[in-house]
Order: structure tokens, then C-alpha cells, then sequence
């Protein structure tokens, strides 16, 4: 692809972006309406649609008889209120009846997103000795003899992970369990498949014990070439991880603190080459102290800064803290805020050039945001929910201020998977993490601190970088 075309295509993708965000936060329902076949109608219902603000999307002719037309009208609504408001106006136009009124997302969703499918086909008789037996017999043979390279050559394990969750801390919902987590691992897998050609399955566990799920991972993972681990709550997520990654000859990969934390380091490399600032000389502020918020102190770190107050609710955290701390914090505070900074989140933010927040809905004021320094980059990226709209951080002075519809991990994994497949890694270092970084920040658009989700230019870059970085160490 030319210079010129990529241009032409990040410059689609950005619009095609900035249309999703404006109805990101929308409730989507399609209506199916009969209204009478004469002059107007369409429009009156379509005013009755829009006299409370809802906005309105694909329209199609369903059906036409000599009396009236069946309509599906896509709709976008702000709340439920509003939508009962709505269906009541249209309802309300003469010659109009709303016979279903159909949840868009959960149509989507229906069935599952995913399934296993066969890559060879079964057309003869020789096909199925092939596949199966007798002829199987010579591979199972062979890995038995070989294995682990030719197991990995000869099996879906060379391209093929296991998303694992217990669903006890699933996006910004909370605890809500295995069963209602599998649509987002569901939906991981398909972002991988699609991005990175990623095979995967989702392994959802029916325990939030700890040594349960170590056990029952550590069974299972042989047939599997990375273990992901998803939504599992912290503290756990971190003993989980570490000792899954001593004990089991792969890589062990805990999407919610890496791969966010690649996607921050890769906008703070921006924000500062836009700034024209070093990485080192900022005061940063990470609010969170959980999986993400650990690991993206973790990987700064090494990248380069070193001036990182971490807080949680109950303000900073420092050596000697006692109040709220656990063996987590008590590490963290080894590592971070090195000067002994105490106080409450709004004392630590004064003077900071930057703000992370990986923790919750509304902890931010426009008043912290104004009593930080220049060139004041702030990242809220609570989910589902910000710490701060960026528009009010902006407002209140912010150079720079995304959320986490923007800073989001799905940037980071699916090339990072993707590299350390084909590199045949054993783990993935915090080299491999920062090159991921670094890949990702160098294909922002111009005038972008990121790059879009949907170039697969951006993840093939990843995957090569990670591959690339497999075994070395950080280069600064």
C-alpha cells in the first residue's frame, strides 16, 4: 500500500471512528412499523422519532401491501426512558403502529459469536483415512516421538490460545460471574481471529479459588500454544499469573494489565514527542493500584520513567503506608514514588504532568486537572465510565485527554499474540512489551497519539516487533 493510500485509509477509518464514539454510549433498537401507504407518513414518524433527541439510522421497506408498509427504522436512544417516550410518540401517529421494537446488540449476539470450524475438508473416502485413521495414527506417532516442536507444527497449539476467566472483575461491571463474562471472551476471540488470525477458546471456570484455577489451568494447557487470562479481579489475577508462568512451559499473558499498559506506554511516547518532552522528566500519577494500574507502573518503569506516585482510594501509596495495604501495594510502593509523596489524590495531582487512571467512574474533578503542570496529558480510562470526560478535562486545560474507547487494549494483544506464536517465545518479556509499544506508536496517523484499531497494518507491525524482541531486553 502507497504512503498516499495508507493516508487516504487512516483518514476513512478516523471518521469511521469519531461516527462509532458519537453513538458509543447509545442504546440501538430497531423498530418494525406498519403505517399506512399514503403520502407523509414516513416523515411523521420520523419527526415523532426525533422530537426527544433520538437519532435515527438504517431505514428499510420490510414489505408492501395496498393499505400499508411494514418499516424497520434503526434508532439510537440515550436511556430507556427515552426509548418508552419515543414508541409512545410514533405510536401516537395517526396511521402508525410499532408492532417490535428488537435490541440490536443482543440480536447481534445471539447464538454466540463464535464456533470451530474444520480447515481441511472431508469430500472422499481417502479424505477421512487421512484425517483420522489409520492415517492419524503416523502423527500421533511422531509426536510422541518429537514432540514439543513437531506437536506444535502438527496441532491447532501453534496458533491456538485459551482466553480464561472466572469472571470475577469483567470490564467495569464487577463480579459478575463465568457464565456472563463468556460474551466478552467471545468477543476477544473474534478481535483476535479477525486482527491476528488467532485461533481461540474460551475457558471459562466455575471457581474464583485461586489454587482452583491454577490447578485446572495447569491441566488444561497443553493444548494450547499462550494461556490469556481475562477479567480475573485483583489481587488474585497477580498470584495467578506468577505462578502459572513458573510452572507451565508456555506464555502466560494477563491481557488486563499488559495489554493496557502497552496501549499507555505507546500514547505517552506520543503526548511526549508532541510535547517535546522526555518520558523521565514527568510527574505521573496512576490511579489504580489493581492489575492494570501494577503493570503499567511496571512497564513505565522500565521504559524510561521515573517520577510514578501511584494512589488508590485512600490517596497515595508510599513505603511505610499501613492503612489499606496489602502484598501488592507493599511491592508497588518498593518500586514507585521514590521522593515518599503522601496526601489524597487531589493533593498528589497538583503539579503532575501526567494522569492515569485505570480505577473508576467520576474521581476526578476539572479542578485537579487545572492544578496539574504543563502539558497536563490526561488518560481516564475507567470502563465503562471515565475518572473525567475527556471533553471536561479538556476544558479545564488538558493538552491531551482520551478515555478508554481510544487508549484500548485491543490494540496491543492481538499483535502481541500474534509475535509471540510465531516467534516461539516461552514467555513474554517486558522487551516484547515495549517494542509492542513502540510499534504501535509509530503507526499514529499524523496528528493522532494512536493509531485505529481496525488497520491490520497496525497489528501485523506489532507482531513483527514482538517477534523481533523475543529474548532481548529493554532497549531505552
Amino acid at each position: 500500500m502507497t504512503e498516499a493510500k495508507r493516508a487516504a485509509t487512516a483518514a476513512e477509518m478516523v471518521e469511521e471512528t469519531r461516527v462509532a464514539e458519537k453513538y458509543a454510549r447509545k442504546l440501538i433498537r430497531r423498530l418494525r412499523v406498519r403505517v399506512a401507504d399514503r403520502p407523509g407518513q414516513l416523515a411523521a414518524v420520523l419527526t415523532a422519532i426525533g422530537a426527544d433527541g433520538a437519532e435515527t439510522g438504517e431505514i428499510e421497506r420490510l414489505s408492501l401491501d395496498s393499505t400499508s408498509a411494514m418499516l424497520s427504522v434503526t434508532i439510537y436512544v440515550d436511556n430507556t426512558e427515552q426509548l418508552e417516550r419515543l414508541v409512545g410518540r410514533v405510536q401516537a401517529v395517526a396511521g402508525a403502529t410499532v408492532e417490535a421494537v428488537t435490541d440490536v446488540v443482543l440480536e447481534l449476539h445471539r447464538g454466540g459469536k463464535l464456533r470451530i470450524a474444520a480447515r481441511t475438508k472431508v469430500r472422499t473416502l481417502q479424505d477421512l483415512q487421512m484425517i483420522y485413521t489409520p492415517g492419524v495414527a503416523s502423527v500421533c506417532l511422531r509426536i510422541h516421538r518429537e514432540e514439543p516442536e513437531v506437536y506444535r507444527k502438527y496441532t491447532w497449539v501453534g496458533n491456538t490460545v485459551a482466553i480464561v476467566t472466572d469472571g470475577s472483575a469483567v470490564l467495569g461491571l464487577g463480579n459478575i460471574g463465568p457464565r456472563a463474562a463468556l460474551p466478552v471472551m467471545e468477543g476477544k476471540a473474534v478481535i483476535l481471529d479477525q486482527l491476528a488470525g488467532v485461533g481461540c477458546v474460551p475457558i471459562i471456570l466455575d471457581t474464583q479459588d485461586a489454587g482452583e484455577i491454577i490447578r485446572t489451568v495447569e491441566h488444561l494447557a497443553a493444548g494450547f500454544g499462550v494461556i490469556m487470562l481475562e477479567d480475573i479481579a485483583a489481587p488474585k489475577c497477580f498470584e495467578i499469573e506468577q505462578t502459572l508462568a513458573k510452572r507451565l512451559p508456555m506464555p502466560v499473558f494477563h491481557d488486563d494489565q499488559h495489554g493496557t499498559a502497552v496501549v499507555i506506554l505507546a500514547a505517552l511516547e506520543n503526548a511526549c514527542r508532541q510535547a517535546k518532552r522526555k518520558l523521565g522528566e514527568l510527574k505521573i500519577v496512576i490511579l489504580g493500584s489493581g492489575a492494570a494500574g501494577g503493570a503499567t507502573a511496571r512497564l513505565l518503569l522500565g521504559a524510561g520513567a521515573k517520577h510514578i506516585v501511584c494512589c488508590d482510594r485512600a490517596g497515595a501509596i508510599y513505603r511505610g503506608r499501613t492503612d489499606r495495604m496489602d502484598t501488592y501495594k507493599e511491592q508497588l510502593a518498593e518500586i514507585t514514588n521514590t521522593e515518599g509523596v503522601r496526601g489524597s489524590l487531589a493533593e498528589v495531582m497538583k503539579g503532575a504532568e501526567v494522569f492515569i487512571g485505570v480505577s473508576g467512574k467520576g474521581l476526578v474533578s476539572a479542578e485537579m486537572v487545572r492544578s496539574m503542570a504543563a502539558p497536563r496529558i490526561v488518560l481516564a480510562l475507567a470502563n465503562p465510565d471515565p475518572e473525567i470526560p475527556p471533553r471536561e478535562a479538556i476544558a479545564a486545560g488538558a493538552t491531551v485527554a482520551l478515555d478508554g474507547r481510544t487508549v484500548n487494549n485491543a490494540l496491543a494483544f492481538p499483535g502481541i499474540i500474534r509475535g509471540t506464536l510465531d516467534s516461539g517465545a516461552r514467555e513474554i518479556t517486558e522487551a516484547m512489551k515495549v517494542a509492542a509499544a513502540r510499534a504501535i506508536a509509530a503507526m499514529a496517523p499524523e496528528g493522532l497519539l494512536l493509531p485505529l484499531i481496525l488497520d491490520p497494518a497496525v497489528h501485523q507491525a506489532v507482531a513483527k516487533a514482538v517477534a523481533g524482541a523475543a529474548g532481548e531486553k529493554i532497549k531505552n
